[in-house]
């Protein structure tokens, strides 16, 4: 369990990370990363976007806590990584985003899946997640 908490707050950490960029430079941000920069107004809804971003990287340091009573928030962030990659993985292969681009974002959505799918928590909790989302009664 040791090493899913260490792993929940790095995740955290990235989120956390990546909100205060979005929030607070996003144009800055993105041309640093090699991507077109938007027009301005694009800032507003990337500000949207960082809410979420330091939200979630907040709850993985409470949900690293007691992880064992957290499986609906970490399937709920192997989601996220999941969307995030196939985000990556059509639009490299679409050829609006080079592989330059899209290869660490890749990479680490795929090792944030494989590290949460096998140290996630199972057994009780997995039951105890089906129930609070009303698939088991």
């Amino acid at each position: 369990m040791k090493r899913l908490k260490i792993l929940l707050r790095l995740i955290g950490v990235v989120q956390i990370v990546l909100g205060l960029l979005y929030l607070f430079a996003p144009l800055n941000f993105l041309a640093l990363l090699g991507h077109s920069v938007p027009e301005a107004d694009i800032a507003y809804p990337l500000g949207m976007l960082a809410a979420r971003f330091l939200a979630y990287g907040v709850g993985m340091f409470f949900i690293a806590r007691a992880p064992e009573k957290y499986g609906f928030w970490i399937n709920n962030m192997i989601l996220i990584q999941a969307v995030d990659l196939a985000a990556g993985i059509f639009y490299t292969a679409t050829g609006a985003v080079g592989l330059a681009l899209s290869a660490f974002p890749m990479f680490n959505a795929t090792l944030f899946i494989v590290l949460l799918w096998a140290w996630r928590p199972r057994g009780e909790t997995a039951v105890s997640t089906t129930k609070t989302l009303g698939i088991v009664e």
